[in-house]
């Protein structure tokens, strides 16, 4: 239990940040970990998948490790403030119970949805007393039992996150982007392995293609050509960690040159694609 302890403390990273002027964020995943993020201060909007999320104070937001997202700042030169959580998931499976899953709020949804949670002022308050626990454990590493109470108030705090995610059922979400960028998302999820050049996304979408990436950027805070290359390669760590070679990984998603492949895989993810594949088996 003692190993189980250190284990899980050494895979939970806990970060609150304070910045007066942010740096945009690419569109990312976190290879194999979950995570939590808490909102204090900023002009934030939040993409995660098809979902554009208008952020205010004690927003908490939830992701699974294949959810792609990214904030999109709308100011610059203002207080960004943060608290985000990146665990793995493997880890906290040994405290869950028959009769409470403390990773069904992440895993029990609709890919892409129900991601935000609302907080009343109390529960604001209440979440924010198990931060400070955490953080208070976190800086006190020499006393003894210090990691086992930092491990103990971040299972408190998943079990405060998924009654509140029980509590607020499946809320609709007031969706912020175009019908036509809705399309054209959808397009992109479902078609990785074919041609999304501009020539062929336009005519999807009946759209004049610089028009259509102005509007893609104003809403995603980012291009469409990363967005589809972020895309492809989530897709392939899927298909790598099925089992599938890298010859036809490459090919199911969308990279028409392997060369080409190889090389942004290893830009995006740090990895070649057969080293990341042999360490998933290893897992």
């Amino acid at each position: 239990m003692q190993e189980l302890y250190k284990n899980l403390h050494n895979s939970i990273t806990f970060r609150h940040a304070v910045t007066h002027d942010p740096s945009p964020l690419d569109f990312h995943q976190h290879q194999d970990l979950y995570e939590i993020y808490f909102f204090l201060t900023g002009d934030v909007h939040y993409f995660i998948e098809k979902q554009v999320y208008t952020l205010q104070y004690g927003d908490l937001l939830i992701m699974h490790s294949n959810e792609l997202h990214r904030p999109n700042f709308q100011s610059k030169n203002q207080r960004y403030e943060n608290i985000v959580i990146h665990f793995n998931p493997k880890l906290i499976e040994a405290f869950s119970s028959h009769e409470f899953n403390l990773l069904a709020c992440f895993d029990q949804r609709t890919f892409g949805e129900q991601n935000r949670m609302r907080l009343t002022p109390q529960q604001i308050d209440d979440i924010m007393k198990l931060y400070e626990r955490m953080d208070i454990h976190s800086r006190s590493q020499a006393r003894p039992g210090a990691e086992i109470l930092y491990v103990a108030a971040f299972i408190e705090l998943l079990v405060f996150i998924n009654r509140t995610f029980q509590s607020q059922g499946k809320q609709v979400e007031q969706v912020m982007i175009p019908d036509k960028l809705l399309s054209l998302l959808t397009y992109i999820d479902e078609n990785l392995d074919q041609d999304l050049s501009l020539d062929v996304l336009e005519h999807v979408v009946f759209m004049n293609r610089s028009y259509l990436c102005r509007l893609f950027k104003k809403h995603t805070g980012s291009t469409i050509h990363e967005h589809i290359l972020f895309k492809r390669i989530a897709k392939a760590k899927l298909l790598l960690r099925e089992g599938c070679t890298v010859t036809d990984t490459c090919q199911q998603a969308g990279f028409n040159d392997y060369s080409n492949f190889i090389r942004t895989f290893k830009k995006a993810v740090g990895l070649p694609p057969r080293q990341y594949q042999a360490l998933q088996k290893r897992v």
